[in-house]
């Protein structure tokens, strides 16, 4: 009989079990075993409707483009088109990163942080693009540079720590 713990290399094994695994398949309990099962199966079904939200939303873009460019005057966009369009292409490309989210959560049993404040960088990014200067107040605008200045410092510290880069250097 072969003995599957001596095929595993020991960073795999503590890579394993280590403490921030989510969901994992050889959880000990059968009971949360099974729950984790159903929930890993939820997050299958989230990844398929991605796709379809993302399918819509390049169609959405499409349709953004084709009636920009046939109101008159035609064939030509002012630059409120283009940023309604730019918005529109941001919010897909927010989709496919949370679709990479889903997939990375799925394949690694780990929750992807750097990922997903990237994706949240990226939504933030978006918002700025798109904002409507007539209309907003000093503390929105506020509170928007503070949201993303936080959030790039943590991308930059999250970034630093992955990339074996020490607080000395």
């Amino acid at each position: 009989m072969v003995d599957k713990e001596k095929d595993v290399l020991p960073e795999q094994s503590a890579r394993k079990h280590e403490l921030h695994q989510e969901l994992p398949i050889d959880f000990p309990d059968p009971f949360f075993r099974g729950l984790h099962r159903i929930i890993r199966f939820a997050i299958r079904v989230l990844a398929v409707l991605m796709v379809a939200v993302i399918l819509w939303g390049v169609g959405d873009v499409v349709y953004i483009i084709y009636a920009r460019l046939l109101t008159p005057p035609f064939l030509l966009l002012d630059i409120n088109d283009i940023f309604f369009t730019f918005g529109a292409f941001m919010a897909v490309l927010i989709a496919v990163e949370i679709f990479i989210n889903i997939r990375l959560y799925l394949g690694t049993n780990v929750f992807p942080v750097q990922l997903v404040v990237a994706t949240a960088l990226m939504a933030i990014s978006r918002k700025v693009i798109v904002l409507d200067f007539d209309t907003l107040t000093p503390m929105y605008l506020l509170g928007i540079a503070a949201t993303t200045l936080a959030l790039g410092i943590t991308y930059w510290l999250l970034s630093r720590k992955n990339s074996g880069e020490h607080w000395h250097d």
